[in-house]
C-alpha cells in the first residue's frame, strides 16, 4: 500500500507540474501573415492598402507581441509609412521581396516605406527590397534641372528607438537606401546594399541627429557613400563591414547648414575598402553656416584594395562647382 501510495503521489504531483507549465503564458508573438490578410505575390498587384490595414492590426494589438510575416514571392508596394507608437514590440519578418513602382513619380514621398515613432521594432529575414532605381538614376540631376522630379529613398526610420535590421538586402534604391534620422539604440547587422557603382546618390547608410549607432558583418555596394554620417550623430561602432563599389565611409558633408550639431564618438575598425573611390572621408564646406565639431574619432584595421584616396580630409567640399564662397 505505500509503494501504492507513493506512486500515486508522484502521479498527482506530475500531473500538477503538467497543468502549471500548460497554464504559463507563452509570450509567443500572435503572426500575421500577409497573404492570410489580402496581400498577393503576383508583382502587379499594388499591396499597400493590405500592408496599412495589417501594420494598424499588429501595432495596436494588447496582450502579447506582434509579428507580421511576408512570405516568399513578390509583393509590389506602393509608397507607405508604418507609424506608432505600438502597444507592443513588431517583428516585420521579409522573407520574400518588396517591389518597388519602377515610374519615380507612383512614389509621391520621399521614402518608398517609412518607419516613424516605433520602439523596438524588428526587421530581419532572408528577403530583398527592390527599389526599381534603374528608371530613375538618368533623372538624378537636381544640381541643374530645377524641375528634377522627387526621388525616394528604399527604407527610412524617423523617430525610431531600441531596434535594428538584420539579414535583408536592399537592391536597386533610387536614391539612398536606408535613411535615419533621430534614431537612437539601433543594430545593423547581416544587412547587404547593392547598386551599380555608376548610380547617383544611392548612398547605402545615412544617418543625422543619431546616437549608439552599431553596424557589423554588413556588405555595402554602391554609386555613392557606403555610410554616411551627418550632423548631430554620436557614439557610431561599425565594424566588419565591407565597402565598395561607393565613396567610402564618409563623416559630411558638414556645414552646408545653419543649426547643424557636433559629430562625435566614432569607431571604424575591421573595415574592407575594395574599388571606392575614398577610404575613410571627412567631407566640409569651405564657408560654413554653422560652426560644429568633429571629435573623438578612431580607426583601426583598416584594408584598402584599389582605393582611389584611402584618406580623404577635404574641407572644401564642392559637389557640383563652381561653389560660390558664402559672406561671412
Amino acid at each position: 500500500m505505500t509503494c501504492i501510495a507513493s506512486v500515486f503521489k508522484a502521479l498527482c504531483l506530475s500531473l500538477l507540474f503538467i497543468a502549471a507549465v500548460a497554464s504559463r503564458p507563452t509570450n509567443r508573438p500572435k503572426v500575421f501573415n500577409v497573404q492570410r490578410y489580402g496581400a498577393k505575390a503576383n508583382g502587379k498587384t499594388d499591396n499597400t492598402k493590405a500592408f496599412t490595414n495589417i501594420w494598424k492590426s499588429a501595432c495596436t494589438r494588447k496582450g502579447g507581441n506582434s509579428k507580421i510575416y511576408v512570405p516568399k514571392g513578390t509583393f509590389y508596394l506602393g509608397g507607405i509609412e508604418f507609424v506608432g507608437p505600438c502597444t507592443n514590440q513588431i517583428e516585420f519578418v521579409i522573407d520574400g521581396t518588396l517591389l518597388a513602382p519602377s515610374n519615380p513619380r507612383d512614389i509621391k514621398n520621399d521614402t518608398w516605406i517609412q518607419f516613424r515613432y516605433i520602439n523596438n521594432l524588428i526587421i530581419s529575414g532572408a528577403g530583398t527590397l527592390d527599389g526599381q532605381g534603374k528608371e530613375s538614376w538618368p533623372l538624378n540631376d537636381c544640381h541643374k534641372n530645377p524641375n528634377c522630379p522627387k526621388l525616394a529613398m528604399t527604407m527610412g526610420f524617423a523617430f525610431v528607438n531600441n531596434s535594428r535590421i538584420n539579414g535583408i538586402t536592399s537592391l536597386n534604391s533610387k536614391m539612398g537606401h536606408f535613411n535615419f534620422f533621430s534614431v537612437h539604440h539601433f543594430n545593423i547587422t547581416d544587412v547587404t546594399i547593392t547598386a551599380p557603382g555608376d548610380s547617383p546618390n544611392t548612398d547605402g547608410l545615412k544617418f543625422g541627429f543619431c546616437s549608439n549607432i552599431n553596424i557589423s558583418k554588413t556588405h555595402i555596394g554602391t554609386g555613392d557613400d557606403c555610410i554616411a554620417i551627418l550632423s548631430g550623430t554620436t557614439n557610431m561602432d561599425i565594424s566588419n563591414v565591407n565597402c565598395g563599389p561607393g565613396h567610402g565611409i564618409s563623416v559630411g558633408s558638414l556645414g552646408k547648414n545653419k543649426e547643424e550639431k557636433d559629430v562625435n564618438g566614432l569607431t571604424v575598425r575591421d573595415i574592407v575598402f575594395n574599388g571606392t573611390s575614398d577610404g575613410i572621408r571627412i567631407k566640409t564646406w569651405e564657408s560654413s553656416a554653422s560652426k560644429i565639431l568633429v571629435s573623438n574619432f578612431v580607426y583601426e584595421n583598416i584594408q584598402m584594395i584599389n582605393v582611389g584616396n584611402p584618406i580623404n580630409i577635404d574641407q572644401k567640399y564642392c559637389p557640383h562647382p563652381p561653389c560660390e564662397k558664402k559672406s561671412k
